[in-house]
């Protein structure tokens, strides 16, 4: 135990100078870019005095250095400081936006899971035969599709064609969000107040978003399942389960996959960067009203604060996510030593 904790006080230290190595890529990439918050807001006929004059306002004619030092020192007294824009705090739209892509990503890793853990078991069990050509196949396929693809061409076959589910938005148009809207995550919410009508409408609009990004995503894990089953396949506690009789569904489930599903684990963490990246995609193609989202209008407006603020929160939760696996995997594997 104490080895653990000594561990994870030395990933959050860790943490630190991750952060600000991205803060610092960002502010400069930010500012070396084509474009500023003033043109965004004012246009590109705005007289010259006047766009002067709000640069002065905003900050930005004061020297790169001293705008890096004064961001640095905001973040260290945890102020992601204000909207360039729309004069609000940066905090406040990602409270509100934060809840919808966190549903989103973990139906999306739901999904991948459920998908690509049982079809790359199934994989290693009939290896070399068609079935297994055909299910690597598939992984391959889906892990390639551009996820925006993906998105779109499960729009037009569920909602424009079959006209079976919502191709856009969180809910529909008619709900009134306002009469169950607690914590922001919508599932939960609908549940506390016992309004199942507006829990299949929520459900109905997170499918097809959320499957989207599990298909990409399950390409991933079926491969790795796949490999990690035929090496346990081969191992003596296997071949000891099938010498005493036991039946092959039990032996795959409570022997292989169960042994397998360590290296999964420690995949499911570094994956769940990967599904934020493709969570911004997603929430632009299905017009999902998450921070992936918010992020992308930001960069149209050249809204700085808010641009840095949301990828420092996309730091924090996929380090946090990356502890936590590796400390699950730890209490899995009483093998693993820190």
């Amino acid at each position: 135990m104490k080895n653990i904790l000594k561990y994870i006080i030395t990933r959050i230290l860790l943490t630190i100078p991750m952060l600000f190595i991205l803060l610092s890529i960002v502010f400069v990439v930010l500012r070396v870019m084509p474009g500023d918050p003033v043109s965004a807001m004012l246009g590109g006929h705005a007289p010259e005095r006047v766009i002067e004059k709000k640069r002065e306002e905003l900050g930005l004619n004061r020297p790169l250095v001293v705008q890096y030092f004064d961001y640095l020192g905001d973040i260290i007294r945890l102020d992601l400081g204000e909207s360039m824009i729309f004069k609000q705090k940066v905090t406040q739209p990602i409270k509100e936006k934060f809840p919808a892509t966190l549903e989103l990503t973990v139906f999306g890793m739901l999904f991948a899971l459920f998908i690509g853990i049982p079809l790359g078991s199934l994989a290693a069990r009939n290896r070399r035969t068609p079935g297994d050509y055909a299910l690597r196949l598939y992984g391959n396929i889906v892990y390639c599709i551009p996820v925006f693809w993906m998105g779109l061409m499960l729009q037009l076959i569920f909602g424009v064609w079959l006209r079976w589910l919502p191709i856009a938005g969180r809910t529909s148009p008619r709900l009134f969000v306002s009469l169950f809207e607690k914590t922001g995550f919508y599932i939960v919410d609908t549940l506390l107040v016992k309004n199942f009508v507006a829990f299949g409408d929520v459900m109905l609009h997170l499918l097809l978003p959320a499957a989207t990004l599990g298909i990409v995503l399950s390409g991933v894990f079926l491969r790795l399942t796949r490999a990690n089953m035929l090496d346990t396949l081969k191992s003596d506690y296997v071949l000891a389960a099938r010498a005493r009789g036991l039946p092959e569904r039990k032996v795959i489930r409570k022997h292989a996959l169960k042994n397998a599903f360590i290296p999964i684990l420690t995949m499911l963490g570094l994956q769940f960067a990967v599904l934020l990246a493709n969570a911004i995609l997603t929430e632009t193609t299905f017009s999902w009203p998450g921070i992936g989202r918010l992020l992308i209008e930001r960069i149209y407006l050249r809204d700085y604060p808010t641009i840095q603020g949301v990828i420092v929160v996309y730091a924090l939760i996929v380090s946090l996510i990356s502890l936590v696996v590796d400390i699950i995997y730890a209490i899995i594997d009483p093998r693993v030593k820190y």
